[in-house]
């Protein structure tokens, strides 16, 4: 019975002696240290200091449209220095270092540190504030040490990571788990939404923009944000993966001094059960276009409304976000094969990466005279445009860039459609110009927000 047993053991133990990655086996193996990987990873990790400028109002009522102009006095604005502190990783011998655009954005000086406790001051290079990314160069560096990028693609939940970052303002600081999930899409932090890894390698305020290790020292990910109701770690960790990070790097390289994004020009949504059945799908996967620009490299490559797009490159995905994150992993101007599922049939086509067109032109106007529309200024709306102010769903008509400080404080926003000044029709910025000509006491805007048309009226 004995030999049985031990026959047994051997046989299940066979598969995982076999297996490229293995629990550990043996008490030696379990005394097994990260220190060797700490080594490789540390010294290309540094904090990072940053200095910013930026107006408070000092009135509780700043933000009260009738109160405002009632304690205008009292509201206002009061320059204050705000100091940030996370971490940063060099990619580059030369001094390229990639951080998180929420600790770098806009600051005024920005004060790197080394782990052998160099100085450096560094100049932003490329700022992305939707994906929360920035490339900094170190002025006057050479023969730094860096980390080499992992394909972000192939690592698997189970992997053991680092986590390495200045947490608190404590120091240099390791922590160690494992890849908790891929593919976390449906979050937003900050202003941008994004795709995520997700560790369980405990991070905290400071890690900001530190580097997330595999277990050859090379970067899976920059780590960036938490899920946490205490402000501290509870184990939910997000790191922008590496294939984009090398993304902006090359950009920045290239001279870019903001990231330009692949077009897609298709509206999209995530197929649920109920649609599958719908479209005749066994299982829901993929996600469903449900709009195309006349010009997307999507309806160039032969797609259309009602196609379910499975695959990106090579690789499935299944809400848009994970589409426009493989999209932005491809340089413009490459081909990437895509597959979608039609009536049922798996059809393969490429699509061209390009840019977001300029057509037609922006043709931006300002207001300089009016008392109403003093200080308006607006663009005509191209791909370009609708990109860069996220709109949705929207493809033409006017958008208002400044709204002015008359029309401000009535309620018209930044992204804001005009559709009609005073029963003009508003079709271009030259509409605009027109309308702010008039002279008359009582003005209407009508102008479209969202989803949503709303009305504006003032009377002087």
């Amino acid at each position: 019975m004995k030999r049985l047993f031990l026959a047994i053991a051997l046989t299940l133990a066979a598969p995982f002696a076999q297996a490229d990655s293995q629990v550990p086996q043996s008490s030696a193996q379990l005394q097994l240290s990260f220190a060797p990987v700490v080594k490789t990873a540390a010294p290309a990790v540094v904090n990072i200091y940053a200095k910013r400028i930026v107006e408070r109002r000092v009135s509780p009522f700043a933000n009260d449209p009738m109160f405002s102009e009632m304690f205008r006095d009292r509201g206002r604005l009061v320059p204050r220095v705000e100091n940030s502190l996370g971490s940063g990783v060099i990619v580059t011998p030369a001094g390229m270092v990639v951080s998180n655009y929420h600790v770098v954005g806009m600051a005024t000086e920005i004060r790197v540190v080394l782990a052998d406790r160099r100085e450096f001051i560094a100049d932003v290079l490329l700022g992305d504030k939707e994906a929360d990314l920035a490339v900094l160069k170190l002025r006057g560096a050479q023969d730094l040490p860096a980390l080499a990028f992992r394909d972000s693609d192939a690592v698997e939940v189970g992997d053991l990571v680092l986590a390495i970052g200045n947490p608190f303002g404590v120091g240099q600081t390791v922590s160690s788990g494992i890849v908790s999930g891929l593919a976390r899409s449906g979050l937003s932090f900050g202003s941008g939404r994004g795709y995520f890894i997700q560790t369980d390698a405990p991070i905290n305020p400071g890690n900001s923009g530190g580097a997330l290790v595999d277990m050859d020292g090379r970067l899976v990910g920059v780590n960036t944000a938490i899920l946490t109701r205490s402000g501290g770690s509870n184990g939910i960790g997000f790191a922008i993966p590496a294939n984009l990070v090398r993304r902006y790097v090359d950009q920045a390289l290239e001279g870019h001094a903001n990231f330009v994004r692949p077009w897609a020009g298709i509206t999209a949504q995530v197929l649920d059960a109920a649609m599958a059945e719908a479209l005749g799908l066994d299982r829901p996967e993929g996600i469903v276009i449900a709009d195309l620009h006349s010009d997307s490299p999507f309806r160039a490559a032969g797609l259309g409304v009602g196609d379910v797009i499975v695959a990106f490159g090579g690789v499935a995905v299944n809400t848009p976000q994970e589409l426009y994150f493989r999209m932005a992993t491809e340089p413009n101007g490459a081909a990437a094969p895509v597959e979608f599922l039609r009536a049922g049939d798996l059809i393969a086509a490429s699509v061209t990466m390009m840019r977001a067109p300029e057509t037609p032109p922006r043709d931006p106007v300002q207001i300089a005279n009016g008392r109403v529309l003093s200080g308006l200024s607006v663009t005509n709306v191209n791909p370009a445009v609708a990109a860069e102010f996220n709109l949705r769903g929207v493809e033409s008509g006017v958008m208002v860039v400044t709204p002015g400080p008359a029309a401000g404080r009535g309620g018209l926003r930044v992204g804001d459609i005009l559709l009609n000044i005073n029963g003009q029709q508003i079709d271009t910025t030259a509409d605009v110009a027109q309308a702010a000509s008039a002279d008359r006491r009582t003005w209407t805007f009508r102008y479209q927000r969202g989803n949503q048309l709303g009305v504006l009226r003032f009377r002087l």
